[in-house]
């Protein structure tokens, strides 16, 4: 009998500590929010199902999303509320080591390959591109991450990464809704005014680009580290060149969006103010 009962006595306290402390949840906090403060976007360089291995197995890179080109398809590899490993070295507007912060998502596409005529990018299919902002549009709307927040990899590491690559519709999300874009008015008359004057000097790019986002060396020279992230910023904002040279169009991309009033979000008069946490 005092076995039994040992045993039993035993039996109960293993089970009390495999469940934890009894914690009672009748109260719900209303200061809080998502930790996912941003939203970032790859490429994966080689097909389906080398993807789907690579990111679910032991290759020390994962994500939360994985959009396959054909058919297009969404499957999720990381629960949202879990940190993936997607973002590796990063910054951006001065937050550093993105993965604790963001949620990753990979699209099927096959970056870029050299030849002799140079790099060349790979495109991406429409329906998989509607995907994409249909995933995204979710994801944002549910965080609540801010609009110039949903970024590339390329633009939290310049120069290490290129994905998603110019090939990558980025004025698509701006026409979702997505993220903001450069006034077209403003721009145009910006590229007026510094293609008739002399080129700012090169720590005036290093501080616009700053303000955008990018880390950049303040050098005051035009060095390689710079030269990686204005062609990183001209993938985005002017894909028909992307070589890194300061020049007069870029200059204007990086005057609009740096000015009050330059960047629109469209639909944004229609939408409720967001309110301001330090989060932010």
């Amino acid at each position: 009998m005092k076995t039994r009962l040992l045993a039993a006595s035993l039996a109960l306290l293993l089970s009390a500590c495999a469940t934890g402390p009894q914690i009672d949840t009748t109260y719900t906090s209303q200061n809080q929010d998502s930790r996912a403060l941003f939203l970032v976007l790859h490429y994966t360089v080689i097909d389906f199902e080398k993807s789907l291995r690579v990111l679910t197995t032991g290759g020390q890179v994962s994500s939360h999303y994985l959009v396959r080109d054909e058919p297009p398809t969404i499957y999720r590899l990381v629960d949202e509320n879990r940190r993936s490993w997607h973002a590796g070295a990063s910054s951006w507007t001065g937050h550093n080591n993105l993965n604790a912060s963001s949620i990753g998502i990979e699209i099927v596409n096959a970056g870029y390959v050299d030849g002799p005529n140079g790099r060349v990018y790979a495109p991406y299919p429409q329906k998989q591109i509607d995907q994409v902002i249909a995933l995204v549009k979710d994801i944002v709307a549910r965080h609540k991450i801010r609009p110039e927040r949903v970024i590339g990899h390329a633009d939290i590491a310049p120069g290490r990464k290129q994905d998603p690559g110019p090939m990558f519709p980025w004025k698509q999300l701006a026409d979702a809704g997505i993220i903001p874009w450069p006034d077209a008015a403003k721009l145009e008359a910006k590229r007026q005014e510094y293609a008739a004057k002399e080129l700012p000097p090169a720590e005036w790019f290093q501080a616009r680009l700053a303000q955008v986002g990018y880390s950049v060396p303040k050098s005051g020279e035009v060095d390689t580290a710079t030269k990686e992230t204005l062609a990183t910023f001209q993938m985005k904002y002017r894909p028909s060149d992307y070589s890194g040279t300061p020049d007069s169009e870029t200059a204007a991309l990086l005057d609009v969006i740096t000015s009050p009033g330059g960047l629109i979000l469209k639909g944004e008069a229609d939408q409720a103010p967001r309110p301001y946490t330090s989060r932010w």
